[in-house]
């Protein structure tokens, strides 16, 4: 169907992106996977182009346009493309934000230009190995001590944790006992800090070209100058980006699972069976005529959810309503379209196989399906 979302600057990024993307990501992609990320040289590259500078301000190196349909772009033609750009989509959806909100001018001197050239990765710290979703439960802390924060704590399944430069950790500076959201923030910890290390590198069933760390914090001296925001405020700082974090997960869904019914199509119409293409069979043509219709409708509910967001607008029950509906869809097409692969979707050299191991986490990062439904269950007054 056609999309009103996006505008000729937008489709002149689109044009950037895919040349990229096809020449710099697509061959170089199963080493990758192998080796668990892509090379910071890539980042780097990325960052000449200006592809993770666009909402940075031009001062600092960026080109100090905040739209996040050029976000969008960059997500689909990665899955147009059948693969992933390991944590740019984190760092520039969900971390970015946070910088851009909350450093104060001399945070923006020291970080911004970095940021934008891609020589600064960045990871965000909250979840702890007893705390989810619930983050009023952090049990990092942060003490302050003269011009420092003595930080000690445990972070695990941490994106981009093993490569990151910059990791803004959630910890409880104070403790309100009548409010447990009080009390807790945001601090920059950098690599190469004493007493910070990284454990374990997670092995995930999927998202292999992005690393997943255990982080150890004990007894970091972390200046009150790398506070971002307010002290004891980062709760409210977390909430404020959590629908533009839902909808990025639910770009992604949509993006993957059309890219899954091209990739079915593709297959299925070379594929034969009892001397016939698999997709001249009728529950090939009813199966993904159904996968098409599901992602059509998702895509609209999403198209309208961004614009809404560009807008300033997008309220959190509904971008809860849309990472539902977009990873709850995403799971089904893919599963579908796999089943058209035969035994050979079930073998990873082919993509489809890839799509669906990396598709089982939408629906538990950026808050769990569960999670959703009771934002939307209050919204209706339940």
């Amino acid at each position: 169907m056609r999309r009103d979302l996006f505008t000729d600057d937008h489709e002149a990024f689109r044009e950037l992106a895919r040349d990229f993307i096809e020449k710099q990501v697509v061959p170089h992609y199963p080493q990758w996977e192998k080796g668990g990320r892509m090379p910071r040289d890539v980042f780097r590259q990325m960052g000449e182009l200006g592809m993770l500078g666009m909402a940075i301000p031009e001062e600092y190196g960026g080109a100090g346009m905040p739209d996040y349909r050029y976000n969008v772009v960059l997500q689909e033609e990665a899955a147009r493309a059948l693969v992933t750009l390991s944590t740019v989509r984190t760092q520039l959806e969900v971390i970015l934000p946070y910088f851009l909100h909350y450093a104060d001018s001399e945070q923006r001197k020291r970080w911004f230009p970095g940021l934008a050239d891609g020589t600064l990765l960045t990871a965000v710290a909250m979840t702890e190995p007893g705390t989810g979703s619930d983050l009023a439960g952090v049990r990092t802390t942060a003490v302050r001590d003269g011009d420092d924060y003595i930080v000690n704590g445990a972070k695990t399944f941490i994106t981009g944790g093993m490569q990151a430069d910059l990791v803004i950790v959630v910890a409880r500076t104070s403790t309100d006992p009548d409010n447990r959201r009080k009390g807790l923030t945001l601090l920059v910890v950098e690599d190469g800090m004493a007493g910070f290390s990284r454990g374990r590198e997670l092995e995930k069933m999927g998202c292999k070209v992005q690393d997943t760390a255990e982080l150890s914090l004990v007894d970091v001296r972390v200046p009150a100058a790398n506070v971002l925001g307010e002290e004891g405020e980062a709760f409210g700082y977390l909430g404020h980006n959590l629908a533009q974090e839902r909808l990025t997960v639910a770009v992604g869904s949509v993006a993957q699972a059309r890219s899954a019914i091209a990739a079915a199509i593709d297959y299925t119409q070379n594929r034969k069976a009892f001397g016939t293409p698999v997709a001249s069979f009728q529950n090939t043509k009813f199966e993904l005529a159904a996968c098409s219709t599901e992602v059509e409708a998702a895509q609209a509910m999403l198209d309208r959810a961004v614009a809404l967001h560009v807008e300033g607008e997008l309220s959190g029950s509904d971008a809860a309503r849309v990472k539902l509906f977009c990873t709850e869809m995403q799971q089904r097409v893919v599963d579908r379209c796999l089943q058209l692969f035969g035994g050979y979707g079930y073998m990873m050299e082919y993509p489809i196989a890839r799509l669906y191991t990396d598709a089982r986490v939408a629906r538990i990062y950026a808050g769990t399906s569960e999670v959703m439904k009771v934002i939307i269950a209050k919204s209706l007054g339940l």
